[in-house]
């Protein structure tokens, strides 16, 4: 057991998309699961599926490849460049990632109008995310090594995965909303949202 990060770090440097990829799809898919799981509610294995679905077909790998570009075009960690980089970051990926994980769901899940909760939620999801993300991403951008930026953003994933998932399946996209649920655990306080 004691091997394990050596064989990590090698793998990072031997092969950086799989690696990073596939840690992202982990730790996020996990959100989901531990949303769940916090909501009292048993482990709905598909709906864990199609958010590992969802992750693993766009989410890791366009937060590997622009975390690639954004580093060739903005390259260094001068506070300049680094603050310019959180901004690129907030003002094209964040949106993007967000389109794409709401419109995923809702074509994973069959639903029959795939941009409704696209439409009802995306800027909510996107000003919470804005109490969130900038932050991660000025401490990835500052300290953590390149080849290591993807799978640390999908650490940070794990715990915006249990907000995300939650507001996908039950909230409106602001923290408010998913903040009851935490402090009463499930309890009907928050009415869910049929899925088709």
């Amino acid at each position: 057991m004691a091997g394990w990060w050596p064989a990590l770090s090698r793998a990072a440097r031997r092969h950086p998309w799989p690696t990073n990829v596939l840690l992202y799809a982990a730790l996020f898919s996990s959100g989901d699961a531990l949303q769940q799981r916090l909501r009292g509610a048993q482990n709905d294995w598909r709906q864990t599926r199609r958010v590992a679905t969802v992750v693993v077909t766009f989410h890791a790998n366009f937060n590997y490849v622009w975390l690639s570009l954004l580093e060739r075009a903005l390259p260094g960690r001068a506070p300049r460049i680094v603050l310019a980089k959180v901004l690129c970051d907030q003002v094209v990926a964040a949106p993007i990632a967000v389109s794409a994980f709401y419109a995923g769901m809702s074509i994973l899940q069959g639903k029959d109008d795939i941009f409704l909760d696209l439409k009802q939620k995306f800027w909510n999801t996107y000003m919470s995310g804005l109490l969130y993300w900038p932050f991660v991403q000025l401490t990835n951008f500052s300290l953590v090594p390149v080849q290591w930026r993807t799978a640390y953003s999908g650490l940070c994933s794990f715990l915006w995965a249990i907000f995300l998932c939650f507001s996908q399946q039950s909230g409106d996209g602001t923290f408010k909303s998913a903040l009851p649920f935490f402090h009463t655990k499930g309890s009907s306080a928050i009415k869910g949202s049929p899925e088709k």
